[in-house]
């Protein structure tokens, strides 16, 4: 796809085709969820969320005020029932799939939830599609660790095998081999249209930063807090590599993805991978000293501590996304820093305008893109 015919599309995400269209997405009280609900509202969609509540307090669900511009729904995954009962009260046109345990360290501390919200969650929404008799596209946002990791140079294509050292890892693993299943049996691509009329997809992405994150064990929120708190930033395993990546150009990705899903649904379901660029693949040592020059002042010291089993290098082939969806990051590493510490220091200096501030950082980035 040339560049030409990219910005055209983008033109239309912005402009038109979220506009009333209803759209789910679970997991929408947490980090990703919570700024791609408030994405889809501000492009007009009908934006419904199933999710369990916040679990971090502050919570970017709560300061974006979220619950009162979308139709929100307190509801565990793993509750078939319920599921069902929004989904057919909702009857989603298209559904974003982000419910999940995404913790590599909690999967050790509780495996078996982690299997259950991950895998039979996915199987909740899916048993949920095969029942549907309506046009839809589904969208199962899984990670970069559902690859068997090799720990090689090589950036992991779609076609290269699924696995998991981990119970986080493999369980988005099973994720991803569970909704090629259903792809298969019950949405067969050469039966669109005939039998049915849904389009099914995954997606992969790597280590996602942006502001509002305060989940445990990870990186930019351990930074975070440290710093506010002029406080010395823990950090463990400094020289692991990964493809760290700012929120909106995976979101964009999946945008991106939903309107050429209802042009082409055949086409375009699949697996697809999201990274950033090049310069964004460092080790966790550069992007803390990033994050300590960007914020203005700051140390780390490393973490002596023994911790379970973390890959050391991970990196995603995004071409076939770039060639056939169309879709290049725009983001270099030092501007995604600026945009996420920027976002917390407004956060702590002027928390009251935190939803318009983030509104803006999303019209900014629309911008970049015309």
């Amino acid at each position: 796809m040339g560049e030409r015919g990219s910005l055209e599309i983008m033109e239309i995400i912005f402009n038109s085709f979220f506009k009333n269209k209803k759209v789910l997405i679970t997991g929408h009280t947490g980090f990703k969820g919570a700024w791609l609900a408030l994405w889809l509202h501000k492009l007009g969609a009908n934006v419904s969320g199933i999710a369990l509540s916040p679990d971090s307090n502050p919570s970017l669900f709560d300061l974006l005020n979220l619950e009162k511009e979308i139709n929100h729904h307190i509801c565990d995954i793993r509750d078939q029932l319920l599921v069902q009962d929004i989904f057919d009260e909702i009857d989603p046109d298209i559904v974003f799939h982000m419910a999940a345990q995404p913790l590599v360290l909690r999967s050790y501390k509780e495996p078996k939830y982690t299997y259950e919200v991950n895998v039979m969650g996915t199987l909740n929404l899916l048993e949920c599609l095969r029942k549907s008799l309506s046009k839809k596209i589904f969208i199962n946002i899984t990670t970069d660790k559902c690859y068997e990791n090799k720990e090689w140079i090589y950036g992991y294509r779609e076609i290269d095998q699924l696995g998991g050292h981990d119970p986080y890892s493999s369980s988005k693993a099973c994720s991803e081999i569970l909704t090629s299943s259903y792809r298969n049996a019950f949405f067969n691509l050469n039966e669109y249209s005939k039998t049915h009329n849904v389009s099914i997809a995954t997606v992969r992405a790597g280590n996602i930063i942006g502001g509002g994150d305060w989940s445990e064990y990870r990186l930019i929120p351990d930074c975070i807090q440290s710093l506010a708190k002029k406080k010395a930033i823990l950090i463990r395993n400094k020289n692991s590599i990964r493809p760290w990546q700012h929120v909106f150009e995976p979101l964009r990705g999946y945008l991106l993805l939903a309107l050429r899903m209802s042009q082409e649904p055949i086409q375009f379901s699949g697996a697809w991978n999201f990274g950033p660029r090049d310069d964004s693949i460092i080790n966790v040592e550069t992007l803390v000293n990033k994050a300590i020059k960007i914020w203005g002042n700051g140390e780390y010291i490393l973490d002596s501590n023994h911790y379970r089993h973390e890959s050391s290098l991970l990196k995603l082939d995004t071409s076939k996304s770039k060639y056939e969806l169309g879709f290049n990051p725009i983001l270099d590493i030092d501007k995604s820093m600026e945009l996420t510490i920027s976002w917390y220091k407004e956060f702590y200096y002027n928390k009251i305008n935190i939803q318009s501030f983030s509104l803006k950082q999303i019209d900014d980035y629309e911008k970049l893109l015309e």
